[in-house]
């Protein structure tokens, strides 16, 4: 493990020499909780160690207070109030809520280097003034003594979920918001994305001896707490309470989850992590949570090959939480579900392991840069373990969901901050949805050979360096050679559709035919139009947009690929020619990938024989 931080640091600070203005914070937490599980509350003890890499002086800093959010009044209670589509986990549940299951964290005492802080609760943040201005470099440690109570499961974090676990930690400790280039992000909570500062942690939780615990780190005292399994049957307790003791390196948070019924098994994915699983041994679980290691392995090592290495030795999938929720070395997932759907929801926060956790962009900001790309990643990885040799686009239904959506008028831009969408479905469909087929369409743009080594390059370029849209970009403009700007612009920043269509097909000079395009929607692309000829063979005419400066190289080897000019964005038309007469071809159609998000593919295609049967009809109707 030192080895992996040595190496960490060294090219920290190379990247920092190199890219003055995306120098990264740090924190190590030292944290001790006593668990009282009667009253569902704990004593906390926090020494956080700060380390301001910025170049600027910072006079206040903040923490997050996640538990304060379960409160009746709170922003994320009055959130769900007023929504046209609150989340149906939260609404009108946290006002019910009685002083025994409200969840508080409860600053006590606060010092900075030994003196007093100067600070008040504000909902989810606390807003601290430290004894002094904390310079450039410098490094300075905090102190802090609180008490906590655990919520009634809700949302994410809580006691006593619907399966019966008895405590989900999530967002449960004192969490120093981050600071970076853009300034503080101290975003007050309502459920939705996250944001963290790189660092380690040594956590030391206090809890009665019949609980056994799972999540993130290194465990690192197993036989003094006797954690171990005879079979399915947990090893008899000793004593009242024990002292579970955990690291972990490098990683921007820290969860965990404890109940007296879990069970714990492991697996070992071939030169990768250690796998961990832990849940609630009975009728509803056994046979698929028995079946999941080996879809988990397969899943690591998928993913390992095609979007680079999981940077860990450890990886834990614990039954707990409200659904599914990422983690760092770790998720917690509910587990009453078919063998496809307990795959399913385990590979889509694995990959989460690479696009928050690894990467760790502002997903308030950039939630489709996790999401998205999680649900591309998971989406594909879904079709390897299920449906190997299968044709089908797994993105396809991805793609139908957004064109129903677009339709709806519902739809807000992806620049949108995640906490200020409109509704939770603009929010839902955006990130997840249109973030997903961000990347599909990229591919086919620049090819699906370059975004497969481009996303590879992606992480190892920006691992541990919080990347936004432009990192992420450039990437893929060095590994295609096109200019993508006006892409991620279009996608990212605006509203505006992909609609193209076939307006005429016509017989022109010295047998060749015209095929007359038009661009109906706002957003251009680059148009593969593929013709297949009445003698069975195929090939693609690809017209590249003038703004990419360049154009994809051909993909399939059987499919030949032939270019045309530049489309120039601004025309609203294009002209076509190609060597052959309307008789020898059998169908014209825009993008037969269907990678291309054209929202009304009806005038996408022009077919020999509709055309002949339409041209019939029309004249037995003058005769």
């Amino acid at each position: 493990m030192k080895t992996f931080l040595s190496f960490f640091f060294s090219c920290l600070t190379i990247f920092a020499i190199a890219q003055p203005d995306r120098w990264q914070q740090r924190a190590e937490y030292v944290m001790e909780i006593d668990m009282d599980v009667k009253k569902h509350q704990y004593a906390g003890k926090q020494n956080l160690t700060y380390f301001n890499n910025s170049p600027d002086q910072l006079d206040k800093v903040f923490y997050h207070l996640y538990f304060n959010a379960f409160q009746p009044g709170s922003a994320m209670d009055v959130r769900n109030q007023t929504l046209p589509d609150s989340d149906k986990r939260v609404k009108g549940k946290i006002q019910s809520f009685g002083k025994d299951k409200i969840g508080w964290i409860k600053v006590k005492s606060l010092k900075m280097d030994g003196k007093d802080c100067t600070f008040e609760h504000v909902g989810t943040i606390l807003e601290v003034i430290p004894p002094r201005s904390i310079k450039p470099g410098e490094k300075v440690r905090f102190d802090m003594v609180y008490d906590a109570q655990i919520p009634k499961q809700t949302r994410r974090s809580g006691r006593d979920n619907n399966e019966g676990i008895s405590y989900s930690m999530t967002q449960w400790y004192p969490k120093m918001c981050e600071y970076d280039y853009q300034g503080w992000h101290a975003n007050p909570y309502i459920g939705r994305e996250f944001y963290g500062i790189w660092g380690d942690f040594d956590v030391k939780i206090t809890i009665d001896s019949d609980y056994t615990i799972g999540g993130t780190g290194y465990l690192q005292n197993p036989d003094e707490i006797k954690h171990g399994y005879d079979g399915k049957k947990f090893q008899k307790p000793r004593k009242k309470k024990s002292t579970w003791h955990f690291k972990a390196p490098n990683v921007h948070d820290f969860a965990w989850a404890a109940d007296p019924d879990y069970v714990h098994t492991t697996a070992q994915v071939p030169n990768g992590p250690t796998l961990h699983f832990i849940y609630q041994d009975n009728d509803k679980t056994r046979e698929n949570w028995e079946k999941l290691p080996e879809y988990t392995i397969k899943a690591f090592e998928y993913i390992n090959k095609n979007y680079g290495v999981y940077p860990y030795d450890q990886y834990t999938v614990i039954q707990g939480g409200d659904g599914g929720m990422e983690y760092p070395m770790s998720t917690l997932i509910t587990g009453h579900r078919s063998l496809r759907s307990l795959v399913g929801v385990t590979v889509h926060e694995i990959f989460h392991s690479w696009y928050q956790m690894a990467l760790g962009s502002n997903e308030a900001l950039y939630a489709w840069m996790d999401e998205g790309f999680t649900s591309y990643g998971s989406s594909i990885t879904m079709k390897h373990l299920f449906d190997p040799d299968s044709d089908t686009d797994p993105l396809r239904r991805t793609y139908s969901g957004y064109v129903s959506f677009v339709k709806s008028g519902m739809e807000e831009p992806l620049s949108t901050h995640a906490d200020h969408f409109v509704t939770n479905r603009a929010y839902g469909v955006g990130s997840y949805t249109k973030g997903a087929l961000f990347l599909h369409q990229l591919s086919y743009i620049i090819g699906e050979k370059n975004l497969k080594e481009g996303m590879i390059k992606y992480y190892d370029t920006w691992k541990f360096k919080h990347p936004n849209p432009n990192d992420f970009i450039r990437i893929m403009e060095k590994q295609s050679g096109l200019e993508l700007d006006w892409y991620k612009e279009y996608w990212v920043n605006t509203t505006h559709t992909v609609d193209y269509g076939i307006e005429n097909v016509e017989a022109g000079d010295k047998k060749n035919t015209n095929i007359i395009l038009k661009r109906i929607g706002m957003m251009p692309m680059p148009i593969d139009v593929w013709i297949t000829y009445k003698d069975g063979t195929k090939e693609i005419y690809n017209i590249p947009l003038q703004i990419m400066r360049g154009e994809k190289k051909q993909e399939d080897k059987n499919i030949k690929m032939k270019y045309a000019e530049d489309w120039m964005w601004v025309a609203p038309e294009y002209k076509l020619s190609i060597p052959s007469v309307p008789k020898d071809i059998q169908t014209i159609e825009i993008d037969e990938s269907y990678r291309l998000m054209d929202i009304d593919r009806s005038n996408n295609k022009w077919d020999a024989s509709v055309e002949g049967k339409r041209k019939k009809k029309k004249e037995d109707k003058e005769d």
